[in-house]
């Protein structure tokens, strides 16, 4: 570690999309500094997303922040059109009325007959039946938003600190002390953006043990023969054992909707994560597979509850949570830093945020 010393008035931990939307949305209310541990923001998560925008991930409590992302998403240019399929499968009509409870009240999906799912997914095996079709579904441009947040919090005066991970922190009087590779950096607040590492970083300070734990998710790009059309949906088993979506070329990209606890790390895929994925879609479709192209996997990190943690620690003065957004941190970054910055900063909630409760991601409910 260098002898370099940065004041700042908030140093986030954590530059992926949360930290970075998070200080983009600060703006110039106060002095930022960014300490992300990798050479460049956004490696484990935001880069490995799956790229889309849908209501009904995440559960109900995650519905209101995807769904209050939307004006600022699609006004910034971020969306394109896609929509999803969710399909009943053999044993899936429980899933499938889970489904139409939870989110039909404030999301829109449309029952379709066997015949109907097989005219929007060509080769649609006969035994998968049915489903409900959401058509508000979007693709998100998840590197141009990554960006977008980065621009707008270095326009703001944020400073971004990079292969800088934390490897100390300690408080003293009323600031922080955050020791990086990088140099030490000093702030009255600091926000624990760390996805996978968000835990770490908590035990570190001696905030609340709240167990983030990291989850792999596995992703594979394949040549499939016919050709995925372009303009197919996104497709997704009810009862999450798999989904898939259309790319480039007629190529897909395919997960068997895995979540491996793993410690937080740079995780790779797995061969029988792969394999049970291709015999997944085997099993829902026709499609030959011309060629395996490639590979990965991506970290998703959950608080017990599976719902987001918002706001200051019980224990820890100056600590604030923003933490455990799972596999949906894209789609709901706008709204969470809208509320995370507002909490922050002691401000009223903007308007296309106001009406949620902020209380239900706070980690107190873990005290």
């Amino acid at each position: 570690m260098n002898g370099t010393i940065i004041s700042a008035d908030i140093a986030v931990i954590g530059a992926g999309m949360a930290g970075a939307s998070l200080a983009a949305e600060i703006g110039d209310a106060a002095r930022v500094v960014l300490i992300e541990g990798e050479e460049q923001p956004g490696y484990h998560s935001t880069g490995r997303s799956a790229a889309f925008w849908q209501e009904t991930y995440g559960g109900p409590a995650v519905q209101p922040l995807t769904s209050a992302s939307f004006d600022y998403l699609s006004g910034q240019g971020f969306l394109v059109a896609r929509g999803a399929i969710h399909l009943a499968g053999p044993d899936g009509q429980d899933a499938i009325e889970t489904l139409v409870r939870n989110y039909d009240a404030a999301v829109r999906l449309d029952r379709l007959d066997a015949g109907q799912a097989a005219k929007r997914v060509p080769g649609l095996r006969h035994e998968q039946g049915g489903g409900l079709s959401e058509p508000s579904c979007k693709d998100i441009d998840v590197a141009g938003l990554h960006a977008h947040y980065l621009g707008r919090a270095k326009r703001a005066g944020a400073r971004l600190l990079t292969d800088a991970r934390a490897i100390g922190l300690h408080r003293e009087g009323e600031a922080w002390h955050v020791e990086t590779r990088a140099g030490a950096v000093v702030a009255p607040v600091i926000v624990d953006a760390a996805g996978a590492w968000a835990s770490e970083v908590a035990a570190l300070a001696g905030a609340m043990p709240i167990a983030i734990q990291p989850y792999r998710r596995t992703v594979i790009q394949l040549q499939v023969d016919p050709p995925a059309p372009a303009d197919m949906p996104l497709v997704m088993d009810a009862e999450e054992t798999f989904y898939f979506k259309p790319e480039a070329g007629g190529r897909i990209w395919l997960t068997p909707h895995d979540e491996t606890p793993v410690p937080p790390s740079d995780v790779a895929p797995e061969e029988i994560d792969i394999a049970i994925a291709i015999d997944r879609l085997e099993k829902v479709v026709d499609w030959r597979i011309v060629r395996r192209e490639r590979a990965w996997a991506g970290l998703r990190s959950f608080a017990p509850d599976r719902v987001p943690v918002y706001g200051f620690d019980r224990c820890a003065p100056g600590f604030f949570w923003f933490a455990g957004q799972g596999g949906f941190g894209i789609q709901t970054a706008p709204a969470a830093a809208m509320i995370g910055a507002a909490l922050l900063l002691g401000r009223d909630l903007p308007e296309a945020v106001r009406h949620i409760d902020p209380a239900v991601y706070d980690p107190g409910r873990f005290a």
